[in-house]
C-alpha cells in the first residue's frame, strides 16, 4: 500500500493560513447579511466575490477545474457544488454555502448550512446533527490520534440520530493547494490510517443526508444531489493539528446564527 505523505506546515505557513481564514470569515459574515427568502443565489455569490477581492484575496473555487462561480450554493437535496444562479431562496428551505479563499498562495475552506425562515423539525435536527458531527470529528484532530478517528467520530454521531453519511465525498488536507493529502472519510472504524502530527492542516467536512447516503451527479458536471430527493446538510472547518487542542482557523464563521433573520433563530 502506498504511504500517504501529509504536508506539515511551518510557522510561517500557518500564519498565512490564518490570514486566509480571516478573510474567509469576513466573507461568510457578509453573505449572511443578505440570506433571506427572495434573494437569488447569484446575489450571495456576488457579495462573496466582492468581499474576497476587496480583502486582497482570490476566490479559491472560481476557475478550479472549470468551476464558474465563487461560492457553492446547495439547496435542499443538493449535497454540494450547487452553482449559483437565478434560483431564489424560499421559506422553509435549507442551503449550504461553501466558500474557499486563496490569499498570498495559501488556501482556507469552510461551509455552513443555513435555514431560511421557519424550518421543519427534521431539517432542524439534520442541521444540528451535522454541526455536532463536525465538532466531534474536530475533537479527534490531536497529535497521536489516527486519521480514521476523525471519520469514526463523525459517523457515530450521525447514525445515532438516524441520518446517513455521504460516502462518495470526502474532506481533505489543505494549504498551498485547495486539496492536499489526505482524503478524509466521514465514516469508518477508528485507529486506522496515518498518525496525526502537529502542523497538519485539514478541511473537515461532514456531508449528511436525511435519507439514503446515495448521491447522484447532475449533468452540469458539478452539482451533487441526494439520490432519493431528501435534504442534505454540510458544515466544514479548516483545522490545524497541534500537540493539544486543535486550532480551528475558520471558527469565526460560527459567530453568526445559522438561521435566517425571518424565522426561528438559534446560535451555535
Amino acid at each position: 500500500m502506498k504511504e500517504i505523505m501529509i504536508p506539515i506546515k511551518t510557522e510561517e505557513e500557518i500564519s498565512k493560513l490564518r490570514e486566509s481564514a480571516h478573510l474567509l470569515i469576513k466573507t461568510f459574515r457578509a453573505v449572511e447579511t443578505v440570506i433571506r427568502p427572495g434573494v437569488t443565489t447569484e446575489m450571495l455569490n456576488k457579495v462573496a466575490e466582492e468581499v474576497i477581492r476587496l480583502g486582497g484575496g482570490k476566490p479559491a473555487f472560481k476557475g478550479y477545474k472549470g468551476y464558474p462561480k465563487t461560492i457553492c450554493s446547495s439547496i435542499e437535496s443538493q449535497v454540494v457544488h450547487g452553482i449559483p444562479g437565478k434560483r431564489m431562496l424560499k421559506e422553509g428551505e435549507i442551503i449550504s454555502i461553501d466558500i474557499g479563499v486563496e490569499m498570498d498562495g495559501y488556501y482556507s475552506d469552510a461551509a455552513k448550512t443555513y435555514g431560511i425562515g421557519l424550518l421543519s423539525s427534521n431539517r432542524t435536527l439534520l442541521m444540528e446533527t451535522t454541526y455536532k458531527a463536525l465538532h466531534q470529528g474536530i475533537q479527534q484532530c490531536c497529535e497521536g490520534n489516527r486519521l480514521s478517528d476523525i471519520s469514526h467520530a463523525i459517523q457515530t454521531c450521525v447514525e445515532k440520530k438516524g441520518f446517513s453519511v455521504v460516502k462518495a465525498l470526502v474532506g481533505h488536507g489543505i494549504g498551498k493547494n485547495l486539496h492536499e493529502e489526505p482524503q478524509i472519510l466521514n465514516f469508518g472504524p477508528p485507529k486506522r490510517g496515518p498518525e496525526l502530527c502537529s502542523g497538519m492542516v485539514f478541511a473537515i467536512e461532514p456531508m449528511i443526508n436525511m435519507g439514503s447516503p446515495e448521491v447522484k451527479f447532475l449533468e452540469d458536471g458539478w452539482t451533487v444531489e441526494t439520490a432519493d430527493g431528501y435534504p442534505s446538510a454540510h458544515f466544514e472547518h479548516t483545522v490545524l493539528i497541534t500537540g493539544g487542542k486543535p486550532e480551528i482557523f475558520t471558527l469565526g464563521i460560527e459567530d453568526g446564527d445559522y438561521w435566517s433573520k425571518d424565522g426561528k433563530r438559534t446560535s451555535h
